[in-house]
């Protein structure tokens, strides 16, 4: 039976770990390569190996009720989309809350998991772990590995021309922090990614020049939507996502495209994807547009070849002078502590049951949290990936036979157009409410919207037309939290706290109100006549 387990990493995916250990009763040790919790979120100066960097003026493409944790809202007076000094801050209340600090063992590497020798029938694991240069071996009932994919740059050399003979400087985007680098530079940023916008719209506040080079486009949105509500909040509901996947693929682009076009015209920009068949992920950028309209950056297709001091462009023989080159090209990601046997990584993706689970082991005591790209907040779906986890682990949950999770996995990585819905350009894409209502499916924690309406219609209603915030998996099953409910329907009160800062008396209010009367009198009266 299974009791203890090893947690590898102190991020995001790691506290939600530790404390889907503890509901369960499990006895949780976490190992945290650095001095201190957050994973991404804890900006440093300087780079660690192996371990997630971010630059100084990363905000998140979250808001913080669709980014919370299910049983922990942000603090009301947070922005709504926070700086990572503020995500930061909210871990730590989040792991003193919780009382999850004392089960993480800081300044520990993990160096190996294998499994112990009586693995077939124990399920057991040896792991090696090393602090102040000493290694230390231990057993452990199951192991969550928590380590993310955003560690090791993805950097093909070798498909950019020329790039051997260029005299400037190129790097990739993970290691940027400032951008006093850039002053009185020319700047090309290749990638078009959330990172690489960023780093091009800061760029450009200081460089002579700044180019983003793409091969493929992508949607450009803004943080705020609709009447100037997140996007987020606005975008992913129940009801949204019923009638995106209840539609023909071909018009569900449609759909997006016209929507995203409604900000501008992405054609007109440059910036229209190549293949409009699949969803990349947006990028969620305020000042894209103006920046472009401005001539402060320019969108510049696939590059040819460097030359010593410029760069060639596909389809075009002009030299473009060039100082600075920043590779905005993604990540690949390992496990070079767990034998390949346990999990192989080819072509960025590894083949796990629902992101999570090899399904060759005979013992399902090990557990890959947080491998995975959802539309929508990482949190939410790593806390339940956690905590269906847990719940294997202790034998609460069981896993479907090897064929029917090698028939999902194969199909998954065939990444076939899909007929109705959203397809995704990447298998470790997924749709946000698909996945996440699949897994608290299998721990009972999933609402049901239809037998809520006849007990609670208000809440029922909020939860299908309203965003599908994480609290909705704490109205029910293992865990239920007596605060759902209310975190629930005081959602948009948290949005607007922070926004409302100057409160006037409004003069105008009592106009809508008369609107409405004369309308359900004609509505009345519309009845009435039809009826004659």
């Amino acid at each position: 039976m299974v009791k203890t387990v090893a947690i590898v990493g102190a991020g995001v995916s790691g506290l939600a770990s530790i404390k889907s250990c503890l509901e369960e009763g499990l006895e949780p040790t976490c190992f945290e390569k650095s001095d201190d919790l957050g994973g991404l979120w804890r900006f440093t100066e300087h780079i660690e190996d192996g371990k997630p960097s971010l630059y100084k003026s990363v905000v998140s493409n979250a808001c913080k009720e669709m980014s919370a944790f299910s049983d922990f809202p942000y603090p009301e007076d947070f922005p709504n989309y926070l700086p990572n000094a503020k995500i930061f801050e909210y871990l730590k209340l989040y792991a003193q809350h919780f009382d999850l600090v004392k089960h993480i063992q800081f300044k520990t590497a993990v160096v190996s998991i294998k499994k112990h020798l009586d693995f077939s029938t124990t399920g057991q694991w040896n792991v090696i772990t090393e602090s102040n240069r000493k290694q230390e071996s231990s057993v452990f009932d199951a192991v969550m590995v928590c380590t993310g994919y955003l560690s090791e740059p993805f950097l093909p050399l070798e498909t950019f021309p020329g790039i051997k003979r260029f005299k400037g400087s190129y790097f990739h985007s993970r290691f940027y922090k400032h951008p006093h680098i850039f002053q009185g530079k020319r700047v090309l940023v290749v990638g078009m990614g959330n990172s690489g916008v960023d780093i091009a719209v800061e760029a450009s506040h200081m460089a002579e020049k700044v180019m983003i080079s793409t091969s493929r486009g992508a949607w450009a949105m803004s943080r705020v939507f609709d009447n100037g509500y997140p996007w987020d909040m606005v975008f992913l509901t129940r009801f949204m996502a019923l009638v995106r996947n209840s539609l023909p693929g071909p018009i569900v682009g449609w759909m997006i495209a016209n929507r995203m076009s409604q900000w501008f015209d992405h054609a007109n920009y440059g910036l229209i994807p190549e293949d409009r068949r699949v969803l990349r992920e947006p990028v969620l950028n305020d000042d894209l547009p103006s920046h472009i309209i401005t001539g402060k950056i320019t969108i510049r297709p696939k590059v040819q070849q460097f030359r010593e001091n410029s760069v060639i462009f596909q389809n075009s023989s002009e030299e473009e002078p060039i100082d600075i080159v920043v590779f905005a090209t993604g990540y690949t990601f390992s496990f070079p502590f767990l034998e390949e046997s346990l999990l192989k990584v080819e072509n960025r993706q590894a083949s796990l049951y629902k992101y999570i689970f090899n399904p060759h082991l005979k013992n399902p005591t090990l557990a890959i949290i947080g491998l995975i790209k959802p539309f929508c907040a990482v949190m939410p779906v790593v806390e339940l990936q956690g905590r269906w986890v847990t719940r294997v682990f202790k034998g609460l949950c069981q896993l479907p036979p090897v064929s029917t999770m090698m028939q999902e996995i194969n199909e998954k990585k065939q990444n076939k157009i899909h007929w109705f819905g959203v397809t995704f350009d990447e298998v470790l894409k997924t749709e946000c409410l698909e996945y996440v209502d699949s897994i608290a499916s299998f721990i009972g924690a999933k609402p049901n919207v239809l037998a809520l309406f006849f007990r609670d219609p208000k809440l029922a209603l909020k939860i299908f037309f309203g965003p599908c915030t994480n609290y909705h998996y704490r109205l029910t099953g293992p865990g239920k939290w007596d605060g759902a409910k209310n975190a629930i329907l005081t959602q948009w009160d948290r949005t607007l706290k922070p926004t409302r800062t100057r409160v006037i008396e409004d003069s105008s209010t009592f106009c809508p109100y008369l609107l409405k009367i004369f309308g359900l009198f004609a509505l009345f009266a519309a009845i009435f006549l039809g009826f004659q």
